[in-house]
Protein backbone atom coordinates (compact mmCIF):
# COMPACT_ATOMS: atom_id res chain seq x y z
CA UNK A 1 0.00 0.00 0.00
CA UNK A 2 1.63 3.15 -0.82
CA UNK A 3 1.19 5.86 1.70
CA UNK A 4 -1.36 8.56 1.03
CA UNK A 5 -0.90 12.19 0.53
CA UNK A 6 -2.67 14.79 1.48
CA UNK A 7 -4.04 15.46 -1.85
CA UNK A 8 -4.84 11.90 -2.53
CA UNK A 9 -6.94 12.12 1.30
CA UNK A 10 -8.29 15.24 -0.41
CA UNK A 11 -9.13 13.56 -3.73
CA UNK A 12 -10.92 10.80 -2.20
CA UNK A 13 -12.88 12.82 0.02
CA UNK A 14 -16.89 11.36 0.19
CA UNK A 15 -15.89 8.40 -2.11
CA UNK A 16 -14.60 5.90 0.93
CA UNK A 17 -14.02 6.28 4.42
CA UNK A 18 -10.58 6.31 5.54
CA UNK A 19 -9.19 4.75 9.08
CA UNK A 20 -7.11 6.49 11.17
CA UNK A 21 -5.39 5.13 14.47
CA UNK A 22 -3.53 7.15 17.60
CA UNK A 23 -1.02 5.09 18.75
CA UNK A 24 1.47 5.13 21.69
CA UNK A 25 4.23 3.00 20.32
CA UNK A 26 6.33 2.43 17.41
CA UNK A 27 5.38 -1.45 17.70
CA UNK A 28 1.67 -0.19 17.57
CA UNK A 29 2.03 2.32 14.97
CA UNK A 30 4.37 -1.08 12.88
CA UNK A 31 1.07 -3.00 12.83
CA UNK A 32 -1.04 -0.26 12.00
CA UNK A 33 0.69 -0.01 9.07
CA UNK A 34 0.94 -4.02 8.00
CA UNK A 35 -2.63 -3.72 8.93
CA UNK A 36 -3.40 -1.41 6.40
CA UNK A 37 -4.57 1.30 8.52
CA UNK A 38 -4.91 4.63 6.12
CA UNK A 39 -3.74 7.22 8.59
CA UNK A 40 -1.67 6.82 11.72
CA UNK A 41 -0.93 10.14 14.52
CA UNK A 42 0.72 10.45 18.03
CA UNK A 43 1.47 13.47 20.02
CA UNK A 44 4.52 15.08 18.87
CA UNK A 45 7.17 14.68 22.14
CA UNK A 46 10.54 13.78 22.27
CA UNK A 47 10.36 10.39 22.76
CA UNK A 48 8.27 9.77 20.04
CA UNK A 49 10.23 11.69 17.16
CA UNK A 50 11.33 8.05 15.65
CA UNK A 51 7.69 7.02 15.31
CA UNK A 52 7.29 7.93 11.41
CA UNK A 53 10.04 5.68 11.09
CA UNK A 54 8.22 2.28 11.88
CA UNK A 55 5.80 2.93 9.44
CA UNK A 56 6.95 4.53 6.69
CA UNK A 57 4.68 4.04 3.91
CA UNK A 58 1.58 5.32 6.14
CA UNK A 59 1.02 8.84 6.19
CA UNK A 60 2.05 10.13 9.56
CA UNK A 61 0.66 12.76 11.96
CA UNK A 62 2.16 14.08 14.57
CA UNK A 63 -0.61 16.53 17.13
CA UNK A 64 0.95 19.79 18.65
CA UNK A 65 0.18 18.97 22.30
CA UNK A 66 -2.50 22.20 22.99
CA UNK A 67 -0.61 24.57 25.53
CA UNK A 68 2.82 24.27 25.31
CA UNK A 69 2.89 27.18 22.06
CA UNK A 70 2.83 30.82 23.33
CA UNK A 71 2.83 32.25 19.76
CA UNK A 72 2.90 31.35 16.37
CA UNK A 73 6.88 31.43 16.16
CA UNK A 74 7.25 28.56 19.02
CA UNK A 75 4.01 26.70 17.15
CA UNK A 76 6.01 27.19 13.43
CA UNK A 77 9.50 25.80 14.85
CA UNK A 78 7.58 22.44 16.55
CA UNK A 79 5.41 21.84 13.09
CA UNK A 80 8.93 22.28 11.08
CA UNK A 81 10.49 19.85 13.69
CA UNK A 82 7.43 17.03 13.77
CA UNK A 83 7.66 17.47 9.39
CA UNK A 84 11.44 17.03 9.37
CA UNK A 85 11.14 14.23 11.47
CA UNK A 86 8.55 12.48 9.34
CA UNK A 87 5.45 13.93 9.54
CA UNK A 88 2.93 14.18 6.97
CA UNK A 89 0.74 16.37 8.43
CA UNK A 90 0.26 18.16 11.68
CA UNK A 91 -2.72 18.95 14.46
CA UNK A 92 -3.64 21.57 16.65
CA UNK A 93 -6.57 22.28 18.94
CA UNK A 94 -5.09 25.91 19.48
CA UNK A 95 -6.16 29.40 17.82
CA UNK A 96 -7.26 29.93 14.57
CA UNK A 97 -4.29 32.45 13.99
CA UNK A 98 -1.80 29.55 15.19
CA UNK A 99 -3.68 27.28 12.07
CA UNK A 100 -3.09 30.04 10.00
CA UNK A 101 0.13 30.48 10.46
CA UNK A 102 1.40 27.01 9.91
CA UNK A 103 -1.05 26.93 6.78
CA UNK A 104 0.81 29.77 5.25
CA UNK A 105 4.21 28.23 5.17
CA UNK A 106 2.45 25.10 3.73
CA UNK A 107 1.84 22.61 6.56
CA UNK A 108 -0.84 20.69 6.57
CA UNK A 109 -3.01 21.08 9.52
CA UNK A 110 -5.93 19.46 11.04
CA UNK A 111 -7.79 21.34 13.57
CA UNK A 112 -10.75 19.85 16.35
CA UNK A 113 -14.26 20.33 16.80
CA UNK A 114 -16.96 19.64 18.92
CA UNK A 115 -15.65 17.78 22.60
CA UNK A 116 -12.33 19.54 22.47
CA UNK A 117 -10.64 17.93 25.87
CA UNK A 118 -8.40 20.82 26.61
CA UNK A 119 -10.97 23.20 25.85
CA UNK A 120 -14.48 21.21 27.51
CA UNK A 121 -14.98 23.44 30.79
CA UNK A 122 -16.84 26.15 27.90
CA UNK A 123 -19.09 23.08 26.61
CA UNK A 124 -19.92 21.69 29.47
CA UNK A 125 -16.89 19.00 30.20
CA UNK A 126 -17.07 15.63 28.84
CA UNK A 127 -20.03 15.55 27.20
CA UNK A 128 -21.66 15.80 23.39
CA UNK A 129 -21.55 18.72 21.77
CA UNK A 130 -23.81 20.18 18.91
CA UNK A 131 -27.14 18.92 20.54
CA UNK A 132 -29.34 21.98 19.86
CA UNK A 133 -29.40 23.69 16.98
CA UNK A 134 -27.45 26.74 18.17
CA UNK A 135 -24.67 24.31 19.26
CA UNK A 136 -25.18 22.86 15.70
CA UNK A 137 -24.82 26.40 13.83
CA UNK A 138 -21.80 27.42 16.40
CA UNK A 139 -20.35 23.95 15.03
CA UNK A 140 -20.81 24.70 11.55
CA UNK A 141 -19.17 28.06 11.81
CA UNK A 142 -15.91 26.93 13.44
CA UNK A 143 -15.48 24.46 10.38
CA UNK A 144 -16.08 27.49 7.94
CA UNK A 145 -12.87 29.58 10.48
CA UNK A 146 -11.09 26.67 10.26
CA UNK A 147 -11.54 26.90 6.10
CA UNK A 148 -10.47 30.31 5.96
CA UNK A 149 -7.34 29.51 7.83
CA UNK A 150 -6.68 27.13 5.54
CA UNK A 151 -6.72 23.96 7.44
CA UNK A 152 -6.95 20.54 5.79
CA UNK A 153 -9.06 18.84 8.16
CA UNK A 154 -11.23 18.51 11.21
CA UNK A 155 -11.35 16.19 14.14
CA UNK A 156 -15.07 16.09 14.88
CA UNK A 157 -15.57 14.63 18.38
CA UNK A 158 -18.81 13.30 19.64
CA UNK A 159 -21.13 15.51 17.96
CA UNK A 160 -24.43 14.24 17.00
CA UNK A 161 -23.70 11.70 13.41
CA UNK A 162 -26.55 13.86 11.95
CA UNK A 163 -24.79 17.20 12.29
CA UNK A 164 -21.65 15.37 11.63
CA UNK A 165 -22.64 14.03 8.58
CA UNK A 166 -24.53 17.37 7.16
CA UNK A 167 -20.90 19.52 8.03
CA UNK A 168 -19.18 17.19 7.01
CA UNK A 169 -20.88 17.47 3.24
CA UNK A 170 -20.87 20.79 3.57
CA UNK A 171 -17.19 21.35 3.78
CA UNK A 172 -14.14 20.82 1.75
CA UNK A 173 -12.04 19.60 4.67
CA UNK A 174 -11.43 16.14 5.21
CA UNK A 175 -13.57 15.15 8.73
CA UNK A 176 -12.29 12.73 10.92
CA UNK A 177 -15.22 11.50 12.96
CA UNK A 178 -14.44 10.67 17.24
CA UNK A 179 -17.75 8.76 18.28
CA UNK A 180 -19.54 11.04 15.22
CA UNK A 181 -20.79 8.75 13.17
CA UNK A 182 -20.19 7.31 9.85
CA UNK A 183 -21.22 10.23 7.70
CA UNK A 184 -17.18 11.72 7.98
CA UNK A 185 -14.57 11.35 5.90
CA UNK A 186 -12.21 9.30 8.48
CA UNK A 187 -12.97 7.06 11.60
CA UNK A 188 -10.88 7.77 14.01
CA UNK A 189 -9.70 5.20 16.88
CA UNK A 190 -7.06 5.04 20.03
CA UNK A 191 -4.48 1.94 19.55
CA UNK A 192 -5.43 1.75 23.20
CA UNK A 193 -8.95 0.97 23.04
CA UNK A 194 -9.04 -1.12 19.81
CA UNK A 195 -6.84 -3.56 21.68
CA UNK A 196 -7.98 -3.05 25.22
CA UNK A 197 -5.54 -1.84 26.79
CA UNK A 198 -7.16 1.54 28.39
CA UNK A 199 -7.57 1.08 32.19
CA UNK A 200 -10.47 2.69 33.67
CA UNK A 201 -13.89 4.18 32.05
CA UNK A 202 -13.70 3.50 27.92
CA UNK A 203 -15.61 5.97 25.92
CA UNK A 204 -18.86 4.97 24.73
CA UNK A 205 -17.62 5.67 21.25
CA UNK A 206 -14.68 3.08 21.49
CA UNK A 207 -14.78 -0.69 20.13
CA UNK A 208 -12.68 -3.10 21.78
CA UNK A 209 -11.47 -5.86 19.65
CA UNK A 210 -8.75 -7.67 21.62
CA UNK A 211 -8.34 -7.91 25.61
CA UNK A 212 -4.99 -6.96 25.80
CA UNK A 213 -4.85 -6.41 29.65
CA UNK A 214 -5.91 -9.67 30.55
CA UNK A 215 -3.08 -10.90 28.43
CA UNK A 216 -0.67 -8.69 30.14
CA UNK A 217 -2.00 -9.86 33.60
CA UNK A 218 -1.50 -13.43 32.36
CA UNK A 219 2.04 -12.95 31.35
CA UNK A 220 2.63 -11.10 34.47
CA UNK A 221 1.80 -13.96 36.39
CA UNK A 222 3.93 -16.05 34.72
CA UNK A 223 7.03 -13.82 34.75
CA UNK A 224 6.42 -13.97 38.71
CA UNK A 225 6.43 -17.70 38.74
CA UNK A 226 9.17 -18.07 36.57
CA UNK A 227 11.32 -15.90 38.68
CA UNK A 228 10.18 -17.86 42.01
CA UNK A 229 10.83 -21.51 39.93
CA UNK A 230 14.46 -19.89 39.49
CA UNK A 231 14.66 -20.03 43.32
CA UNK A 232 13.58 -23.04 43.82
CA UNK A 233 15.82 -24.52 41.69
CA UNK A 234 18.70 -22.85 43.18
CA UNK A 235 17.62 -23.80 46.56
CA UNK A 236 17.27 -27.36 45.80
CA UNK A 237 20.41 -28.00 43.74
CA UNK A 238 18.76 -27.86 40.30
CA UNK A 239 19.74 -25.31 38.75
CA UNK A 240 22.85 -24.39 37.02
CA UNK A 241 22.97 -28.31 35.93
CA UNK A 242 26.22 -30.02 34.08
CA UNK A 243 24.80 -28.55 30.24
CA UNK A 244 24.87 -24.67 31.73
CA UNK A 245 28.46 -25.55 32.42
CA UNK A 246 31.63 -25.11 30.92
CA UNK A 247 34.18 -28.13 31.48
CA UNK A 248 38.08 -27.91 31.73
CA UNK A 249 40.19 -31.33 30.93
CA UNK A 250 41.93 -32.74 34.11
CA UNK A 251 45.35 -31.94 32.57
CA UNK A 252 44.37 -28.40 31.87
CA UNK A 253 43.23 -27.96 35.17
CA UNK A 254 46.10 -29.69 37.15
CA UNK A 255 48.12 -27.63 35.26
CA UNK A 256 45.98 -24.59 36.15
CA UNK A 257 46.56 -25.66 40.22
CA UNK A 258 50.21 -25.95 39.80
CA UNK A 259 50.67 -23.05 38.83
CA UNK A 260 48.77 -21.05 41.23
CA UNK A 261 50.03 -22.92 43.86
CA UNK A 262 53.77 -22.48 43.59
Amino acid sequence: MSKLTIRDLLNRKGKRQFSYVRVDSVAQASAAQMAGIDMIGTAFEESTRGFPGSAPDTHFRFGLKYGQYANGTEILRAAFSAMENGADSVYTAQSMEMVSILAREGIPVFGHIGLVPPKMGWTGGYCAVGKTSKEAVKLFHEVKDYESAGAVGIEIEVVPYLVATEISRRTPLLTMSLGSGSGCDMQYLFASDILGETVGRIPRHARIYRNFNEEYARLERERINAFREFVDDIDSGAFPLPKHLVEISASEFDSFINEIDE
